[in-house]
């Protein structure tokens, strides 16, 4: 049943426990699980991948399977449908116009004294993407992965997924990461693929950025191989919170609180609203819903758990609760939502309006949808290109600009007690 809380102390501390439901000081247990994984593919490989792959998903493979082969991705083309493959391109051809936007230029500077300052952007060598599997198939996370990484330039693209039923990937996937020009996909999931991709075992050649959403396991893996490959973020369960005033239809609010709901039981949705009748018809329609939901027993476990609506005084309360919160998408469902954006600080992506679902950015939108999740939207950000490039000073500076600015930097380096780093200018400026 989703509840609807109507005292502000309580809805702020409802906030905050569902914001803090992956804090990994809550997680000991699986947290030790994930370090055990780690340790042991670092150690031992592809053995460990196998093993894990038995355990986990029930799907027995040998070296030799771990990685898909071409006639499966050819086989692929033929199982889905026309209409499907349509999607997925026109879904690849936005998300690539928006993310060529985005592409950072390299710059040089010519100042006095010949001094040249600048900054030069290159991509990754390797990037490894993780497409969750299990509960459904999600060929519009291969495209939001795999796009950004290829306008980036990056020369190698990796995709781990987990297998499904006869070691089977879902085809829709292998057709989506085909457009996106991947042909290195392995069968293999959870925290052991992430382990796979950091440290490299014989089959899987290791990269360099490992990006892509995942379960809490694979959100912990992520974590704690961070420093040694780079990540996009800690992107854990999903979330939405919608702000609505009473103009808002409550069906459609209902639909896209359940869009949320029905990805983990650890999902969030959230409804901040001053209308207590909208309040109340808006759980009307939830259990409507419901009621023939496929995924009925997963769905009403996450409304149950971390499903809410709020009641506010204002929609400048709401959207100082949603700050706080710094949900993943933000969802503005009121009648002028360019009135509140600039109040928002903290949120992975907006969506305004009332013909707005957050299930356009999903799929056709074309900004990412792998987001920051669990308050990360605070200090983080939309996957993108820039997450799949690295960018280098250049500082050259003439004989004549190192006379002029070289006591400078004696002195300060002096004043380090670093004699070596004066010496190396003094001993360019000795006749």
């Amino acid at each position: 049943m989703l509840r609807i809380i109507t005292q502000l102390t309580d809805l702020r501390a409802e906030l905050r426990r569902i914001c803090d439901r992956t804090d990994s000081g809550e997680m000991s247990e699986q947290q030790a699980t994930v370090e055990a994984i780690l340790r042991r593919v670092a150690k031992e490989g592809d053995r460990a991948l196998i093993e894990y792959t038995a355990q986990f998903d029930h799907i027995d493979l040998t070296p030799e399977t771990l990685r898909v082969k071409g006639d499966e991705l050819d086989a692929a083309y033929q199982q889905v449908s026309k209409e499907l493959l349509d999607a997925i391109r026109l879904a690849k051809q936005q998300i690539e116009a928006f993310h060529r936007q985005r592409v950072p230029k390299s710059w040089v500077q010519f100042g006095e004294d010949g001094i040249v300052l600048g900054k030069r952007y290159t991509a990754v060598d390797a990037a490894g993407l993780y497409v969750p599997g299990g509960r459904a198939a999600y060929p519009s996370t291969v495209l939001m992965n795999a796009i950004p990484a290829q306008v980036a330039g990056v020369q190698r693209i990796v995709m781990v997924t987990p297998p499904g039923q006869g070691k089977g990937i879902n085809p829709a996937v292998l057709v989506a990461a085909q457009e996106a020009g991947i042909q290195e996909i392995y069968r293999v999931g959870g925290a052991q693929a992430i382990a796979a991709l950091a440290y490299g075992t014989e089959t899987i050649p290791r990269v360099d950025v490992i990006t892509g959403p995942g379960n809490l396991y694979v959100m912990l893996a992520k974590k704690q191989v961070y420093g040694r490959v780079g990540i996009d973020s800690l992107a854990g369960p999903s979330e939405v919170l919608i702000i609505a005033d009473e103009a808002a239809n409550p069906v459609h609010i209902a639909a896209d609180l359940l869009a949320q709901a029905e990805h983990d039981p650890l999902a969030a949705a959230i409804l901040l609203t001053p209308s207590l009748p909208l309040a109340e018809a808006v759980v009307t329609a939830v259990n409507e819903q419901l009621a023939e939901h496929p995924r009925r027993v997963l769905t009403e476990k996450a409304i149950a758990h971390y499903g809410l609506i709020g009641i506010v005084q204002t929609l400048e309360q709401a959207v100082e609760l949603s700050n706080n919160f710094a949900p993943e998408h933000l969802e503005l469902e009121v009648e002028d939502p360019w009135s509140l954006v600039e109040q928002v600080h903290h949120a992975g992506a907006i969506f305004l309006g009332y013909s707005t679902p957050e299930a356009v950015g999903d799929y056709l939108a074309g900004p990412n949808h792998t987001l920051p999740t669990s308050g990360a939207a605070r200090y983080a950000s939309a996957l993108g290109v820039e997450t799949f490039l690295k960018h280098s000073s250049i500082i050259q500076y003439t004989p004549a600009a190192l006379r002029k600015q070289g006591g400078a930097v004696m002195t300060l380096a002096e004043t380090e007690g670093l004699i070596s780093h004066r010496d190396s200018v003094r001993l360019r400026l000795e006749p």
